[in-house]
């Protein structure tokens, strides 16, 4: 295999699940390379931005176009002799390169009401076309596996499954002035972590906020929205809500150790972090049994249905008065946790790329 070039455009973007992913796994391939277990690699990134945070990857800024145009124009020329190794759901279109992409779901095909028409129609063309012009797809879960492949018709054997890791929440002491600027009280309230966009169903938990202010408990509320890619699909909102906006890791830890519980109402997922995250911290996680969360969590959480008879306000109340449940799955989520990590993510992408049988 040719040695490895990382496609570093996503160091110049804000940072969501999908560059979480990248710099994650880059963080794991540097150490790769500080252990001499991947020779060779370096990072092709676009001009400006802060230094690399990969010291063990040479690194090389070049270029004087940004964003989509340099990763089409200009990022090809320059990873010649290389595998290059895409990681946030585009690639260059070049054909006849060895190339690798990860894309983290079919959401652009599958939930069309979450995205621009623009955002869409890129995607969706960009995505049935890589794989026609050469490029080995990735993913993170058998559930956008078989999505991915279903919507740009190819056979899902085509396409490798890397899963995420959740360690990288660990990584910072947690941060508890979140709780007192916000008036939160540890474990007298539920928290949910995700942006606006329709597919995550923020806007169906009216019917929670009412149940958890009769019994004096609040509902957080951590994320932002980008107005360019998502459209709005609703925020709960009320006197037992408590929007928290973006926050740190640091804070995020805090959050997730002192909440009650994570909600995920999230109809609609390529991997599902925050739950992984939560579990990793000691945090029971409430969560729609949809998309690939099952995968993430398996018995690990408490489920209920979107559109369905097992409703989340019956399932908080069940975690509020079933004695022992909460530890439960405290003890199961930590176990469930220790099956991810980015480390082994890495690996498992090095060993998925062109020149490697999936």
């Amino acid at each position: 295999m040719n040695p490895i070039a990382i496609n570093g455009r996503f160091l110049t973007q804000r940072v969501t699940g999908v560059q979480r992913f990248a710099t994650e796994i880059t963080h794991a391939l540097d150490a790769m390379a500080a252990a001499g277990d991947l020779p060779a690699a370096r990072l092709l990134r676009p001009p400006g931005g802060p230094p690399s945070p990969f010291p063990h990857l040479a690194e090389e800024a070049f270029g004087r176009l940004r964003g989509q145009a340099w990763e089409q124009l200009e990022l090809p020329t320059r990873a010649r002799r290389h595998v290059l190794v895409n990681l946030g759901n585009t690639a260059p279109l070049a054909p006849g390169r060895p190339q690798a992409v990860v894309i983290h779901d079919a959401g652009a095909f599958d939930t069309p009401e979450s995205y621009s028409a623009a955002f869409r129609a890129w995607y969706r063309s960009l995505h049935w076309a890589l794989p026609r012009a050469g490029a080995r797809l990735l993913t993170v879960s058998e559930f956008s596996r078989q999505r991915i492949a279903a919507n740009i018709g190819i056979a899902p054997e085509r396409i490798g499954v890397v899963h995420e890791g959740g360690e990288h929440i660990l990584r910072e002491a947690a941060d508890a002035t979140v709780l007192a600027r916000h008036g939160l009280v540890p474990g007298r309230f539920a928290l949910v972590v995700g942006t606006k966009a329709a597919h995550k169903g923020l806007g169906g938990l009216v019917e929670t906020q009412v149940m958890l202010a009769s019994r004096g408990l609040t509902l957080a509320v951590a994320g932002a929205t980008d107005g360019a890619v998502f459209r709005q699909g609703g925020d709960p909102a009320g006197q037992a809500v408590v929007p928290l906006g973006r926050v740190s890791d640091a804070e995020l830890r805090a959050l997730y150790e002192a909440a009650l519980c994570l909600i995920f109402p999230s109809r609609y997922e390529g991997f599902g972090l925050p739950p992984l995250e939560a579990m990793t911290c000691g945090c029971p996680v409430v969560a729609a049994e949809a998309a690939a969360v099952p995968e993430v969590c398996g018995d690990a959480a408490l489920w209920f249905d979107n559109d369905g008879p097992r409703r989340l306000p019956d399932a908080l109340a069940r975690l509020l008065e079933e004695a022992g449940l909460a530890a439960t799955l405290t003890a199961r989520g930590l176990a469930r946790a220790r099956d991810f990590s980015w480390r082994g993510a890495a690996e498992r992408l090095v060993s998925l790329l062109p020149g490697a049988p999936i």
